[in-house]
């Protein structure tokens, strides 16, 4: 009986032994995880992404995922016309000439001339970059009185973008005949390379030049100014005519017909001053020296006849009537 108790006793203190090591062990594992899970979590929130390297959420990554997208830049181009009536053309036209080389641009095509009565009028083309382009045409326009302005916008940004794609493109193809003109070892392959790739490095060029003018037309704005000293002749009103009006009309055609007389009146005198002189002189000095002819005698009149009587027509007698 000892034996047995002996044995027995020893049993629960084994028993707490265990689990008390196994509780020891329980929080060794807890603390690993829970400070292994806080590093994970300070490294995910210092660099804002996971293990995967997908970032966090609630990160800065996360702000700049949520952020719109840069919008594409456009390309326009833009034109303007504008009439301006002046004072003095050439001082309005220097005016012009130094806003447009202050705003960054230059002067293309000009022409000048002049009309009947002597006032002068100029065309201007002006280039001018984009972003100057509404402080210069305000500027134009306060020269002197604008008769007519008219502004016009296109957008070619998607032919600035199909030319940049195919010059990309293009680029590419020239490199791969290149590198195969260096591969190549037969005659014949090397002058067939040459004349594709002779081909397709003009295809390039132009893409090249067509790239250069959309540039030229987006970068720099342009403005046609037209400078007058005399205003556009406005069209008459349509209104019904009056008792002056018809009397205005009837002294202008009877001033016209007594100019017509006139002219006609002065293309005739040549000609009859010509026969009249043709006149005189015949009848001043061809006409007397010309022979004259004698003139005819008159005879002296005879007896006029008497005049018999007419005899008496007979008349039928009646019977009984006598001698």
């Amino acid at each position: 009986m000892r034996t047995r108790r002996s044995v027995r006793r020893p049993a629960p203190a084994l028993a707490a032994l265990l689990l008390a090591a196994a509780l020891a062990l329980t929080g060794c594992s807890a603390g690993d995880d829970a400070s292994g899970g806080s590093n994970s979590a300070a490294d995910r929130g210092a660099d804002g992404k996971g293990v995967s390297g997908e970032a966090a959420p609630g990160g800065s990554s996360g702000a700049k995922a949520t952020a719109p997208p840069k919008l594409a830049a456009s390309h326009i181009i833009r034109t303007a016309s504008l009439t301006v009536q002046v004072k003095d053309v050439p001082k309005a036209l220097e005016q012009a000439r130094t806003g447009t080389e202050n705003a960054g641009g230059y002067v293309g095509d000009e022409t000048t001339t002049r009309d009947a009565e002597g006032h002068e009028r100029t065309r201007v083309v002006l280039r001018v970059p984009v972003e100057k382009y509404d402080e210069v045409l305000a500027g134009l326009e306060g020269t002197g009185k604008l008769l007519d302005r008219s502004a016009k916008a296109e957008d070619v940004t998607d032919q600035v973008v199909d030319v940049e794609s195919r010059i990309t493109t293009q680029r590419a193809s020239v490199a791969r005949i290149r590198e195969l003109m260096d591969r190549a070892t037969k005659l014949s392959d090397v002058v067939t390379l040459e004349g594709e790739l002779s081909t397709r490095q003009a295809d390039l060029e132009s893409l090249l030049a067509r790239q250069k003018s959309l540039k030229d037309r987006t970068s720099l704005a342009t403005i046609t100014l037209s400078l007058s000293e005399t205003p556009v002749k406005k069209a008459p009103k349509d209104d019904d005519p009056g008792f002056v009006d018809a009397l205005a009309g009837g002294w202008s055609a009877f001033v016209t017909m007594l100019r017509w007389l006139a002219v006609a009146f002065g293309a005739v005198l040549p000609f009859a001053a010509v026969a009249a002189l043709i006149v005189l002189l015949w009848l001043r000095v061809v006409r007397p020296r010309l022979p004259r002819r004698p003139a005819p005698t008159a005879t002296a009149p005879g007896p006029l006849p008497t005049a018999r009587p007419a005899p008496e027509a007979t008349q039928p007698r009646t019977p009984g009537e006598r001698d």
